[in-house]
C-alpha cells in the first residue's frame, strides 16, 4: 500500500507482530494445525458455557469445571510456543518442551476427571495425597508457564509470591502472615476459586475470550488497512497529518488488540514513514507512535483483559468501566493531538498532498462492514448491557457480511485467524492462572486484608500521600511484569486501603491501570518507546524522553480522576460539564506548556522570558486540571490563580513578539 508517496506494508503483510515481540516460535504442521484445534475447542467451550447450548449431554459445567476443561485445551501450549530460553530451537519443538506440555495436560486432565469431587470434598483445604501430589506439579509448572509467557520478571515474582505461604510467619511484621503447609498450599492453589482458577481466569473465560475473537477477526477480514485509509482521508492533509493519523489510527486499532507492543509493530509500520516522509525527525515519529499505542490500551470500548479483570473484581457491568474511561482517554488523546499540531506548527510541517490520499468515500466504501460491526459492539455493550454476548455477535456478523461484500477470507485466512487467536489465549491463560498463585498466597495467608490497614497505618490517613505510593508501585510493576498481572496483584494489596481512605473504587482501579501502562512511555524500561524507535532508526533512550513529553498528562490525569470522580463521568451533569471544559481547557496550556505554542497565540517567548512562560502555562494547565482548592485556597481562588498565570505567560510571550518585531523592522 503507498500512503503519502512512501510503500508501506498494509497489516496483512506486515511480520507477525505478537511472535516478534515475545520471541514465539511460529508453528507449522502438525504443531499448527493441532493448535489450531485446541482454540476451536476452547472457543467452543466458552459459547457452550456463556450461551447455555448444552454440548455436554447430561453433564453441567459448574464451579471450575469449565475453567478447568478451557485450561486443558490451551494452557499446555505455552511450552510448544514459548522457547525455554530466547537461544533455544524456535524452528522446532525439542522433546523437553513436549513433555512439559504432556505433563501439564496430563495434570489438566486430572483436574478435569475430578472437578466434582473437587467441589463437593472441598480439595481446597483437605485433598487426597495423590490429588497433593498433581497440585504440586502444577504449581511448578505454573511458574515455569509464568515466566515463559511474562518474561524471568514475573516468572520470579510468581516464584517468590507463591512460597510465601510457607515461610509467613518468618517474615518481618507488616507482611507477616499465617504460616501454612506445602500440601495445603498447593491444594489451595490448585482447588480454590481464589487462586489459580480465580477472578482473573473467570473474567478471562466469561468476557476477554469473546474480545481476542473480535479484535482478531477485524485484523484478519482487512480493518488494519480500512482505519488507516480513514484516518489518512480524514486528517491526512492536515499539518503534522501524518503523525494525527497515527493517533487515531492507533486508537482504533490498539483499543481491539490490547497489546503495546503489537499496536506500535502494526501501526508504526505504515505511520512512522509517512511521518518521516512529512518532516518529522525519527525520535519524534517513534515517540508520537509509542504514545499513540500506549494509550490505545486504555481506549474504550475494548481496554484489553485488564478491564475485564477490574470489572470482575468490582463486581460492576465491564460497560461502567468503559464509560468510565471515556473522558481520561478523550483528555490523553487531545494532549496528545494538540501537541503534535504545536510541533507541526512551530516547524512549518506540511500534511501530505490530497492527491496521494485516499477518500473518505473510498475508505468507507472497502469497510462500512468493519465500522458497523463495531457501532453493533458498543450497542450492546453500552445499549444492551450485554457484555458477554456482544464481541460474539459483533463477530459473526462481521465474518457474514465480510464473506459477501468484502474480501472473502480463503480456508487458509480462517485457519490464521483461529491460529492467532489460539495463540493470543495461550499467552494470556498462562499469564492469568500463574498470577493467581499471587492472589492466592495473599488469600490463603490472610495478608490480603491487613496490608490495606498497615498502608492507611503508613501513610497517616493522607490520600495524596497514599496515590503517590500507589503510582510508585504501580509503575515499578509495570516494568517486570505485565500490565495485567501488575494490576491484579495492586487490586488486592494497594486498591482496598485507597477505597477505606475515602477514594472512589472504580477511579482507584483505573488509577493503577494508567500506572502501570506507564512504564512503556517510561524509560529506563520503556518497552513501546524502544519498540518505535526501531522501526524509526532512532536513539532508544531519546526516543523515551521524547515519549515522556508528548505523553506528559497521562502522569497526572490519573490523580485527577480519583480525587474528582466527575472525570470518570461520576456527578451531576453540571458538576461533569464544569469540569470537563476545565480540563479540556487544562489540557490545552500544558500542551502550550511543553511544546512553547498555543493554538490561535502561536509560539511563547523565547529564552529566560520563554522558560519561565512554559512554567507559567504548565502551572496553570494543572491548576486547571486539579480538583477543589488547594491547602487554605477555595477552588474559585485557585481557578483565579490559574487565569492570571497562564494571563501572564501570554504577555511575556505578546511583549518577546513585539520586541522581535522591532527589532527586525
Amino acid at each position: 500500500m503507498t500512503i503519502g508517496g512512501v510503500d508501506v506494508p498494509s497489516t496483512e503483510d506486515l511480520a507477525d507482530p505478537v511472535a516478534e515481540s515475545l520471541r514465539y516460535r511460529s508453528l507449522t504442521g502438525t504443531w499448527r494445525i493441532l493448535l489450531v484445534l485446541a482454540a476451536i475447542a476452547a472457543i467452543g467451550v466458552v459459547i457452550n458455557q456463556l450461551f447455555n447450548l448444552k454440548f455436554f449431554v447430561g453433564f453441567t459445567l459448574v464451579g471450575p469445571s469449565f475453567l478447568y476443561l478451557l485450561a486443558l485445551f490451551i494452557l499446555p501450549f505455552i511450552f510448544i510456543l514459548a522457547p525455554a530460553t530466547p537461544g533455544a530451537a524456535r524452528d522446532r519443538v525439542p522433546l523437553y518442551d513436549v513433555a512439559l506440555a504432556l505433563l501439564t495436560a496430563g495434570v489438566l486432565l486430572f483436574f478435569n476427571l475430578n472437578s466434582e469431587t473437587i467441589v463437593m470434598a472441598g480439595w481446597e483445604y483437605v485433598a487426597p495425597l495423590p490429588a497433593q501430589i498433581v497440585a504440586g506439579l502444577f504449581w511448578l509448572l505454573l511458574i515455569e508457564a509464568s515466566r515463559r509467557a511474562g518474561g524471568t520478571a514475573l516468572g520470579i515474582i510468581v516464584a517468590i509470591f507463591s512460597v510465601y505461604p510457607l515461610v509467613a510467619d518468618m517474615v518481618p511484621g507488616p507482611i507477616q502472615g499465617f504460616p501454612q503447609s506445602a500440601t495445603t498450599t498447593a491444594g489451595f492453589y490448585a482447588f480454590s476459586s481464589d487462586s489459580a482458577f480465580g477472578i482473573p481466569m473467570q473474567a478471562f473465560g466469561s468476557l476477554v475470550v469473546g474480545f481476542i475473537i473480535f479484535g482478531a477477526a477485524l485484523q484478519a477480514t482487512g480493518a488494519g488497512k480500512v482505519f488507516m485509509d480513514l484516518s489518512f482521508a480524514i486528517l491526512g492533509t492536515v499539518r503534522g497529518g501524518a503523525a494525527k493519523v497515527s493517533i487515531f489510527s492507533s486508537g482504533l486499532l490498539g483499543s481491539m488488540s490490547g497489546s503495546v507492543i503489537t499496536n506500535v509493530l502494526t501501526t508504526g509500520a505504515m505511520s512512522i514513514p509517512a511521518m518521516r516522509r512529512t518532516g518529522f525527525d525519527r525520535e519524534h515519529a517513534a515517540g508520537v507512535e509509542a504514545c499513540a499505542s500506549t494509550g490505545a490500551v486504555l481506549m474504550p470500548p475494548v481496554m484489553g483483559a485488564t478491564a475485564f479483570i477490574m470489572a470482575s473484581f468490582l463486581q460492576i457491568p465491564y460497560s461502567d468501566v468503559v464509560v468510565a474511561a471515556i473522558i481520561p482517554s478523550v483528555l490523553y488523546y487531545l494532549a496528545l493531538f494538540l501537541q503534535i499540531d504545536a510541533y507541526s506548527a512551530r516547524r512549518g510541517l506540511k500534511g501530505i498532498p490530497r492527491k496521494e490520499l485516499p477518500t473518505v468515500g473510498q475508505a468507507l466504501r472497502e469497510g462500512w462492514h468493519h465500522i458497523f460491526a463495531f457501532a453493533l459492539l458498543m450497542w450492546m455493550l453500552l445499549g444492551l448491557k450485554q457484555e458477554a454476548a456482544a464481541p460474539f455477535y459483533a463477530t459473526a456478523v462481521l465474518l457474514v457480511v465480510n464473506q459477501i461484500f468484502g474480501d472473502r477470507l480463503s480456508l487458509k485466512g480462517a485457519i490464521n485467524l483461529i491460529y492467532d487467536i489460539g495463540r493470543t489465549l495461550v499467552e494470556l491463560t498462562a499469564i492469568l492462572v500463574a498470577i493467581g498463585l499471587i492472589v492466592g498466597a495473599l488469600v490463603l495467608t490472610g495478608l490480603a486484608g491487613t496490608l490495606a490497614t498497615d498502608l492507611i497505618v503508613l501513610a497517616g490517613g493522607n490520600a495524596i500521600l497514599m496515590l503517590l505510593m500507589g503510582a510508585i508501585t504501580s509503575f515499578l510493576l509495570g516494568m517486570g511484569m505485565t500490565v495485567t498481572a501488575a494490576y491484579v496483584f495492586l487490586a488486592i494489596i494497594l486498591a482496598p486501603g485507597l477505597v477505606s481512605a475515602g477514594l472512589d473504587p472504580l477511579a482507584v482501579h483505573l488509577f493503577i491501570l494508567y500506572w502501570g501502562m506507564l512504564s512503556f512511555i517510561t524509560p529506563p524500561v520503556a518497552l513501546g518507546s524502544f519498540t518505535a524507535a526501531s522501526l524509526a532508526g532512532a536513539s532508544p533512550m531519546r526516543t523515551g524522553l521524547t515519549s515522556m513529553r508528548l505523553g506528559s498528562i497521562i502522569y497526572f490525569v490519573p490523580f485527577f480522576f480519583v480525587l474528582n470522580p466527575a472525570l470518570i463521568l461520576k456527578g451531576s451533569l453540571s458538576e461533569i460539564l464544569f469540569t470537563l471544559s476545565t480540563a479540556v481547557i487544562g489540557v490545552l496550556f500544558i500542551s502550550a506548556g511543553t511544546q512553547r505554542y498555543l493554538i490561535g497565540f502561536g509560539s511563547l517567548a523565547a529564552g529566560l522570558a520563554g522558560a519561565i512562560a512554559q512554567l507559567l502555562m504548565l502551572a496553570s494547565g494543572l491548576l486547571l486540571l486539579y480538583p477543589g482548592g488547594i491547602g487554605g485556597l477555595s477552588s474559585q481562588m485557585v481557578l483565579l490563580i490559574a487565569v492570571v498565570a497562564a494571563a501572564a505567560a501570554l504577555a511575556l510571550s505578546w511583549r518577546d513578539r513585539k520586541a522581535h518585531m522591532e527589532r527586525t523592522a
